[in-house]
Order: structure tokens, then sequence, then C-alpha cells
């Protein structure tokens, strides 16, 4: 075999490894996923006089890339409502989409932007900006990536994505009503979500 031949199979073994490349980078690209509005939620822990009362909140929209294979790829901007909010009782809801708490007359809406992702699908540190009342704050909170219930093994369409972590109200001037309610806030969003297919 001469040098040329061996120049060849050098450049045809290289194209072939470059090709092959191409095709797992393609394979492995975020994929978007659709929100499944009906089915997603957050949910939140006060503090009333020291007693744990559990609220909701719905999610309104969602842009989701998630990449499964190397989660720091993927993208979370998620929006909520807290105009369709409830904490529980009749009276803690009016007071939470008051103007001393939420004040959603003026602040419609909450959103969450990932901007670094580490990690693994089966436990991930997302860190992000969170605004509430138009103000800004970096929180970072802990997600978890499932199959959907009565999905089969390996099925990757329909997934759940679970969020938890804590803040502090009174750093976003969510101060209202202090004696009553204690500073912290716990968080479980829970979006379930579809692969889109378009």
């Amino acid at each position: 075999m001469g040098l040329m031949d061996l120049r060849q199979i050098r450049r045809g073994v290289w194209a072939l490894l470059c090709l092959l490349g191409g095709a797992v980078a393609a394979l492995a690209a975020p994929e978007h996923y659709v929100l499944d509005k009906e089915n997603s939620v957050v949910g939140f822990t006060y503090y009333l006089s020291d007693t744990a009362t559990e609220g909701t909140m719905p999610v309104a929209s969602a842009d989701l890339l998630l990449d499964l294979q190397d989660v720091r790829r993927s993208k979370i901007d998620v929006t909520l409502s807290p105009a369709q909010a409830k904490a529980g009782f009749i009276f803690a809801t009016e007071a939470l989409k008051g103007a001393r708490v939420l004040d959603v007359s003026n602040h419609p809406t909450i959103r969450f932007v990932a901007r670094e992702i580490s990690g693994t699908i089966h436990g991930a540190q997302v860190t992000g900006d969170l605004t509430v009342r138009g103000v800004t704050r970096p929180v970072t909170l802990a997600a978890q990536l499932f199959r959907q219930r009565g999905t089969e093994a390996g099925d990757l369409n329909n997934l759940s994505i679970l969020l938890t972590g804590q803040l502090d109200r009174r750093a976003f001037g969510a101060v209202g009503y202090p004696d009553l309610v204690g500073p912290n806030i716990d968080l479980r969003i829970l979006a379930r979500v579809t692969k889109d297919s378009r």
C-alpha cells in the first residue's frame, strides 16, 4: 500500500468521523416541549401564625427546550398567573392578591427564567431570575424530571418537571401582614409537558 493510499484512507476515516459526530450532535440537540396547562400547577406553602398553609397558582405558559443528555443546554422560561392563585381560604386569597403582597392589579404575571442548569435529569440545580411585583432576584431551585405515569419505559414524549425551592417574599417587596405571615415561602412547581411533534 502506497503513501497516497494511506492518506486517502485517513481522509476517508476523518470524513466518516465528522459525519458521525454531526449526526450524534443532531440527535442530542435540545427538544422543544409543549406545556399541558390543565395539569401543571405551582404549589406554595406559607406560614400563617407559624402554621404551614397550602396554596396554588396556575402556570400560564412555559417555553421549554430540554436536552435530556446534557441538562446544561436546556432552557426553561415559566410564567405564572397570580391573579388566579388560591391561598387556602377566601380572606387569605384576597390578601395575597392585594397591593401589600402580590399586587396583581399592577403585576399580573410572575416569571422564572433559568440562567444556569447543572446536574442530570434525575437531580439538577436550576439558577435563574424570578420576577415578582416587577422585582427580579436570583433564585436557585432543585429540579427533577420524570416520565408521566402510565407511559412506557424509554418513552420521553410525555414528561413531568418538578422544581422545588424556597424564597423570602420580602426580597420582592411582598411585605404585607408581617405579624401574621412569615417571610419564607416554599415552592413546588409541577409542569407536565409533551414533546413538540412539529
